[in-house]
């Protein structure tokens, strides 16, 4: 992975997958699958795709951080509330 930093990087930050042909930008964390035909799992992201945007709900990407190849553009780095949110989820995640 080329400069992807630390876990949890900052909503609005926009990255491309590995084998991806389009970037995407960072929307969540901690997302769950909800379809009905899928095992439960909790993704690191949520994300939408660049520069287009969320268009409906069937187009959100769910990815973990070891699928992102390259990070474009960090999202906002000082929120104090971002940051809260982050360290709870490290706490309740341990990494």
């Amino acid at each position: 992975m080329e400069n992807v930093g630390e876990k949890y990087l900052p909503i609005g930050t926009v990255v491309m997958l590995n084998g991806g042909t389009k970037r995407v930008m960072i929307t969540g964390f901690c997302a769950m699958d909800a379809s009905e035909n899928a095992e439960p799992e909790v993704y690191d992201y949520s994300g939408c795709m660049y520069p287009e945007g969320f268009l409906s709900s069937d187009q959100v990407c769910l990815f973990n951080h070891d699928q992102i190849e390259t990070v474009y553009h960090l999202g906002l780095q000082d929120d104090e509330e971002e940051k809260e949110f982050k360290a709870q989820l490290k706490e309740l995640s341990n990494t």
